[in-house]
Parts: C-alpha cells; structure tokens; sequence
C-alpha cells in the first residue's frame, strides 16, 4: 500500500506444466493479509489448453480460466477467458496485451489486462490478479523456461 505494507502475498509451490505428466500441477495460494488465505487458482490439466480453476478461501471453485491452444502473441493480443462453472459463458478475460515489436523481440516486459465483472467478489479479484501472474510465469517469462514462445513449452 501507500505506506509500505505488504497487502498480499501469492505463494506458488515448485508444478510441472508438461502436457504429458498431469501430476504435480501448478497451483497459487492468495493470501490478503498475509497468512490469510482468501482463495486458489488451480491448473486443470489438459493436453493442449491452458486451464485453470479460480477457487474461494474453501478450496470451492468459482470461475474458470481457459486460454488459447498456442498461448503466444503474433501481432496481437493473448486472451484467456474467464468462465463460468459449466464454461457456458465468458465473463471476463486476462490479456496479454502486444506491445509492438521491438519491446516483444527485444525486452522481457509485458502488459496485462484483467476485465471481470464489477460485482465479482473482492476476495476472487485479487485471486484473478494471482491468476493473471502465474499466466505470466507460465506463459510468457524467460526465467520460467516459457519465454515469448511460451507455446511451444505446452505441445
């Protein structure tokens, strides 16, 4: 916050992302106040889409999130939904939003948008804002062993 106090702390345990092995999935616990836990996002496994469950402090899940089958940007932006239970309707997205392209070939930094709907549960935002942060680290970072082709690490 303004003064300098640690508002939330997401906690992201070692998982494997590999298509091939469903065990040891990736999984972020939020944490607003610290120590508090006020929800999950849990990776879904899935041979080629990126999905994950928005989950309340209950472990209970809420939303979805479902991304692209090639979750990297040509030109454009990269969206993943996110969905209702039965993933019937889409009420909101995270997007990675291009940057042009020297910053993408040349820079490793991103820009994220995160629309959901104005009634959601305060608690489950700041989960999406977990969410929106481990796509990036799933996805998208160079350190993570994703980089910008990020897609090719998921086939």
């Amino acid at each position: 916050d303004n003064v300098g106090h640690v508002i939330m702390h997401l906690v992201r345990p070692l998982g494997c992302g590999s298509c091939c092995c469903p065990c040891c999935l990736h999984q972020m616990e939020v944490q607003a106040p610290p120590g508090k836990t006020i929800g999950y996002v849990t990776q879904e496994w899935h041979p080629f889409i990126p999905k994950f469950s928005i989950q309340n402090e209950k472990q209970e899940t809420v939303l979805k999130v479902k991304g692209p089958c090639l979750a990297f940007s040509c030109f454009g932006d990269v969206n993943f939904d996110v969905v209702s239970l039965d993933e019937s309707s889409i009420v909101g997205k995270i997007s990675k939003q291009w940057s042009g392209i020297i910053r993408e070939c040349l820079t490793d930094t991103d820009n994220f948008g995160i629309q959901f709907p104005v009634d959601l549960d305060v608690k489950i935002k700041a989960v999406l804002l977990g969410a929106c942060l481990l796509v990036d680290f799933m996805y998208f970072e160079h350190n993570s062993g994703g980089a910008h082709g990020g897609a090719w690490r998921m086939l």
